[in-house]
């Protein structure tokens, strides 16, 4: 098993560095798809800048990873693995910030600034519908105003036959519930105007709302429909403005405060002092119930004009990379593809650790699995001469400093001792 592991190994070394490589290449790709939109100024130099940018992601990214492939399989001891482990993961994570999350803006930067440009436009159709029914608030106190108007009306036609002071005629009562009910008619009816022209601002504001829906989902180049975007939202927040401004609310309640602060009571003009005495009872009487109608307007004018001002946000543009980032949780799955590119090298290396931590195991257990009694006995004798011709060369070792003291005494000896013939032999 263990050679087929090896042989699996050398097979796949040409196939893995291919596939390294085309990873590489297609992190180096949509990187600079990625980069250009961030690059201004000349367009050659942007070229330029983001292709240099790009290269230089591609061959980190095989550099890194053809280093951890050769290198973390063959690692044994747990501290030198442990080093390279946090290498790898400390050098993914610097892949992630220098490439993927440029690869996201590439594989999803239109569709994230279309989602941008969808978010805005909620947010603007719903500050319309705010500033409309703002400006359509003081509508509300219409029924009212004409409640009072047409109140006043009857009591100085009721006046004209004598039913208040007990004299008919067009007196100083007439005239006064006349002038009542003629300002609360003329307020009414702009109260009236402003719907009619709240109603024009809310159509046009409508239709420009159309056109950025026809933007968002349309096709073309996605900068080119963003500053379209751009513009009709600018004309958009006019028309918001100008919303605002139609309420009615504080015009009505400063005609209600001018009803009961500004009431000046007429002069009686009965011919008689008895008519006179009742003319003015009955024009006090007037003025407290405009005093009670006055307040009951302002009140309510007041409660609507409270309400917070509807404030619309200015559109702002956004690039590819920036949309990916600010919009990421809508587009997991163009991060995981990006990311992928980046790190499915991890899996490989990975996987040759696995392999490699297995050849070495299975390797000594066919060792011991396939050894015969010979091959077990010629390995016992080897070892046994080895270990001999260590022990011998170490006792060499151990002698020859003995043998270098002794040279110097055994020579000078040698020289004084005479030499003695053979026996038998004379000497001469």
């Amino acid at each position: 098993m263990a050679s087929a592991l090896r042989d699996g190994v050398s097979g796949l070394d040409v196939t893995m560095r291919l596939t390294l490589a085309v990873l590489a290449l297609a992190s180096g790709v949509y990187t600079y798809l990625g980069v250009r939109d961030l690059l201004d100024g000349a367009p050659v130099l942007t070229f330029l800048a983001a292709l240099i940018y790009s290269a230089a992601v591609s061959v980190a990214i095989f550099a890194f990873w053809s280093f951890l492939m050769r290198f973390l399989p063959h690692v044994k001891d747990v501290g030198s693995r442990i080093y390279l482990t946090i290498a790898m993961a400390l050098g993914a994570l610097m892949i992630v910030a220098m490439s993927s999350w440029l690869n996201a803006a590439a594989l999803a930067g239109s569709a994230a600034i279309e989602q941008h440009l969808a978010v805005t436009l909620q947010a603007y159709t719903r500050d319309l519908d705010a500033a409309h029914n703002r400006a359509l608030g003081a509508q509300s106190l219409l029924p009212d105003i004409q409640l009072a108007s047409t109140r006043f009306a009857r009591l100085a036609e009721a006046e004209r036959g004598g039913a208040l002071t007990g004299t008919g005629g067009s007196g100083t009562v007439v005239q006064l519930l006349s002038q009542m009910s003629t300002q609360l008619d003329d307020l009414g009816n702009e109260v009236k105007q402003s719907a009619d022209r709240a109603k024009s601002l809310y159509e046009e504001g409508g239709g420009y709302l159309a056109q950025m829906r026809e933007l968002v989902s349309g096709q073309g180049p996605i900068k080119a429909r963003s500053d379209a975007f751009a513009a009709e939202a600018l004309k958009l927040v006019g028309t918001i403005a100008a919303l605002e401004q139609t309420s009615m609310a504080p015009a009505v309640k400063r005609a209600a405060d001018d009803l009961a602060s500004g009431f000046i009571a007429p002069a009686a003009d009965g011919r008689t002092a008895d008519l006179a005495g009742r003319q003015t009872e009955v024009v006090g009487s007037v003025e407290k119930a405009v005093s009670v109608q006055a307040g009951a307007l302002a009140k309510a004018a007041d409660a609507i004009a409270s309400e917070p001002a509807v404030e619309p946000a200015r559109f702002q543009p956004l690039s590819t990379a920036e949309a990916v980032l600010r919009y990421a949780g809508d587009f997991l799955p163009s991060w995981a593809g990006a990311i992928s590119i980046d790190l499915l090298p991890a899996v490989l290396v990975l996987i040759l650790c696995v392999v490699e931590a297995a050849i070495r195991r299975e390797g000594r257990q066919e060792i011991a699995e396939t050894m015969s009694a010979a091959d077990l006995i010629a390995a016992m004798r080897l070892l046994r001469e080895v270990d001999g011709e260590r022990a011998l060369a170490q006792a060499e070792r151990l002698v020859e400093p003995e043998a270098d003291t002794l040279d110097a005494p055994t020579a000078a000896a040698d020289a004084s001792v005479t030499q003695l013939p053979p026996r038998g032999l004379k000497r001469e």
